[in-house]
């Protein structure tokens, strides 16, 4: 059964990237219970086996359905393309508790016995504190299963949004949701995504929040019912190579793909550096340089960040894999 989402003029300019530390953690706490999603994260799982058994996770995944709801005040749409946790959090914490008691009760309905379970009960009877103590787990959460590697992960993201932003200028959104996933399909001004719960919504001016995730492989989720902006997540490109050690070599299959100097320019970024401190290291023109991150930032491998007067590149998950020999 599809979820429709239908698009009116404004809709269609008020749609945004985003990246979203407090939804990588919910993800994150998901993926914990769900061996169908440990294929890409078999690094991950083992660094995090011992310091995730010290937290206590059974209250969120009691509002983890896997075909269901999960309160959307858990989850908010993004603050913008680069909130911080601690924004998120906050947001989270400021949650209306009626306004909570009933997407808990909702969440609660979607799992047999779960309503009157203890638990359960508890969430019900007092929503301040349930508001509180699930901020509080997904907090916990947040420190001990994404925070150490969220450099890593934002690397990825940031260079997803990068890329599609690029190919929406160059393709517009009809053809770039396309492309986005393959449950993803677009006529007459309405998206319809490939999914199990059947839903239809008239975004109505509230315009549409695209999520790439890392967690997420290898669903597709849907967010938030009104009067929350509706919000499409989707695995992120290049999780292949996430978890991919960086090799300080640079190997002939690479030179073969690449060419020489692409190849090496893209080896050397073991360290974010700039145009000309890379010039200075490899020997070469600052021009061709510039002209080998321009095409390696292009294709993904690559992200660029402006730190003061300097413009710093490093490569993505999916750069670091081609670099290590690891593969898409």
């Amino acid at each position: 059964m599809p979820n429709r989402l239908h698009f009116g003029p404004d809709d269609l300019l008020r749609c945004r990237f985003a990246v979203s530390p407090l939804w990588e953690t919910q993800e994150a706490v998901r993926t914990l219970k769900r061996p169908d999603r440990h294929g890409y994260h078999p690094q991950w799982l083992r660094r995090i086996r011992g310091a995730s058994a010290g937290l206590e996770l059974g209250l969120l995944w009691l509002l983890m359905p896997q075909r269901g709801y999960t309160p959307d005040f858990l989850g908010p749409p993004p603050i913008g393309p680069a909130a911080t946790f601690d924004e998120e959090i906050a947001a989270v914490r400021a949650a209306d508790p009626e306004a909570a008691r009933e997407e808990l009760a909702r969440a609660l309905a979607c799992t047999p016995g779960a309503t009157e379970s203890p638990r359960g009960r508890a969430l019900l009877a007092d929503p301040v504190r349930a508001v509180r103590d699930l901020a509080d787990a997904v907090e916990a959460a947040w420190h001990t299963l994404v925070e150490p590697d969220w450099p890593r992960l934002r690397a990825l993201l940031d260079a997803d949004v990068a890329f599609h932003s690029r190919r929406l200028a160059e393709v517009g959104l009809g053809a770039l949701i396309a492309e986005l996933d393959p449950r993803f399909t677009w006529e007459s001004k309405t998206l319809t995504v490939a999914r199990s719960a059947d839903h239809v919504r008239h975004l109505a001016g509230e315009g549409l929040v695209l999520l790439p995730s890392v967690f997420a492989w290898p669903d597709v989720v849907g967010g938030h019912e009104p009067p929350w902006q509706p919000t499409l997540a989707y695995p992120a490109r290049g999780l292949a190579g996430l978890w991919a050690e960086p090799s300080d070599r640079t190997s002939e299959a690479l030179v073969r793909l690449l060419g020489r100097g692409r190849a090496t320019v893209l080896a050397s970024l073991t360290d974010p550096a700039t145009t000309s401190a890379l010039a200075h290291r490899l020997g070469l023109a600052p021009s061709s340089v510039s002209a080998h991150l321009g095409a390696l930032r292009d294709a993904g491998l690559l992200i660029s960040r402006r730190y003061r007067h300097q413009v710093l590149y490093e490569r993505t998950p999916l750069g670091i894999a081609l670099a290590s020999g690891g593969g898409i």
